[in-house]
């Protein structure tokens, strides 16, 4: 991992956290959350505020994630909110927190300027002890302070001005005005500059979980189904009609045609579909390259085509797929059947635009693993697993790759391959267009 850690491909972007007062807020908080406390002078710090380098210290990298179900965060600075989210054991916690910074940005910066703001995730659960519990999961309540109650004390100070206010003999209460006195030493000035945070709670319909190997619930859906990485044998009867493991590749084609949820790559309106399928194949023959022992040190793109040429016959189905797509697409080739059976089905999809879009492109990069740059981008839990099974000559062209082509313009990237733009004026493709209207995305897919 450590090429990987050096070229900013895994704990980027994290903060810093050196300073002695920093450490010692950060302490406050985490003595109050788990009643530990960290000896280090330095570490890093991702959205939650989690640290790699504490969780070694301590000994436990759940340590604000205990039995990975109730996130608890220590927020010391707005950045955070730049900073990815690791060890993350549900796909919609990272938004969650990235939103409730946003719209408590002000207040926050107010407050974490004297203090650390702690708080957790609250779901309806405190166990996930087996998937069914999973069902139970509702909303997500967010729930945060600093180590010192400032927001509870205002909300208190608050509650006795407006007593001093209404009161007929407030102004003879000694007792009262005390207390008002002690808390606005702590608070500050509540009525001109009130310290509240949005009461904030997120409805839990679709979402992946890494507990039980993986799974992708969607709940909210006409036709809703649960999607597991491992097989489905061992999850036990569950509360939904439909339960697939990534074996079921006809379910999950009926699934995602069912519910409207991705369209192929090469009806998307503006984007370079040709360039994007030519990169999933250059991925495909490093993947084959690596199982061939061949070195990659070093290797180009033409690189990787005149290896594809020359062992054409050795690659796998997933390139010939691909390969006809792409000739349909750029030279009006013969129209390829690919139906969900094939290796290459999956590759040659991505997410349609819908509130879902994150989760199924997710969901999709497992179903298409040899994409590597798909897979960083949507999935890197799995993508650090399984970069950590590959050959050393695949593991430096996939780091250069992305540190080279993905690290300049994540935002580009992402737009160029996930982003839907606003339908373009017709090009002049309208027999190809009949085609996919007539027959779905590959014609293999019937109700």
């Amino acid at each position: 991992m450590k090429r990987l850690i050096e070229k900013g491909l895994m704990f980027g972007e994290l903060i810093e956290v050196a300073s002695p007062a920093l450490i010692e807020r950060y302490n406050r908080a985490l003595e109050h959350l788990t009643g530990k406390r960290t000896a280090l002078e330095d570490f890093h710090i991702e959205i939650s505020g989690y640290s790699p380098e504490v969780g070694d210290e301590l000994g436990d990298h759940l340590y604000l994630n205990h039995n990975g179900v109730n996130r608890q965060f220590i927020l010391l600075t707005t950045e955070q909110k730049n900073a990815p989210l690791l060890n993350a054991k549900f796909s919609t916690s990272r938004s969650i927190l990235r939103q409730f910074i946003d719209d408590n940005e002000a207040q926050l910066f107010a407050l974490t300027a004297r203090d650390a703001v702690a708080g957790e995730l609250v779901n309806s659960i405190f166990v996930a002890d087996a998937p069914q519990r999973l069902f139970d999961i509702r909303k997500i309540v967010v729930e945060a302070d600093t180590t010192e109650g400032t927001v509870r004390q205002a909300k208190r100070l608050g509650q006795l001005v407006d007593r001093f206010k209404t009161e007929e003999d407030a102004w003879f209460d000694d007792v009262l005005i005390a207390e008002m006195i002690g808390m606005a030493k702590k608070t500050g000035d509540v009525t001109r500059n009130p310290v509240q945070l949005k009461q904030m709670e997120f409805e839990q319909q679709n979402f992946w979980t890494a507990l039980f190997g993986g799974l992708y619930l969607f709940r909210g859906m006409a036709h809703p189904a649960v999607i597991s990485s491992g097989p489905k044998d061992v999850l036990g009867p569950l509360p939904i009609k439909y339960t697939f493991d990534l074996n079921d590749r006809n379910q999950i084609a009926k699934f995602f045609e069912f519910n409207s949820l991705v369209e192929p790559i090469v009806r998307a309106r503006g984007i370079d579909a040709a360039a994007i399928l030519r990169q999933k194949m250059d991925f495909i023959v490093v993947d084959a390259a690596q199982d061939a022992g061949v070195d990659l040190t070093g290797a180009t793109r033409a690189d990787i085509r005149a290896l594809a040429r020359a062992n054409a016959g050795r690659l796998p189905a997933e390139y010939h797929g691909l390969a006809e797509l792409l000739a349909w697409a750029e030279d009006g080739g013969r129209w390829p059947r690919i139906t969900s059976d094939h290796p290459a089905y999956f590759y040659t999809l991505r997410a349609a635009d819908h509130a879902d879009r994150d989760l199924v492109n997710m969901l999709l990069s497992e179903l298409a693993p040899k994409d590597v740059r798909q897979l960083f981008i949507c999935h890197k839990e799995l993508f650090y697993r399984l970069y950590a099974g590959w050959s050393e000559t695949k593991k430096t062209y996939v780091a250069d790759f992305l540190h080279r082509e993905y690290q300049v313009d994540k935002a580009g990237a992402r737009r160029a391959l996930f982003g839907h733009d606003a339908p373009l004026e017709d090009d002049g493709r309208v027999p190809h267009e009949e085609i996919i209207e007539r027959v779905g995305p590959w014609g293999a897919v019937r109700r």
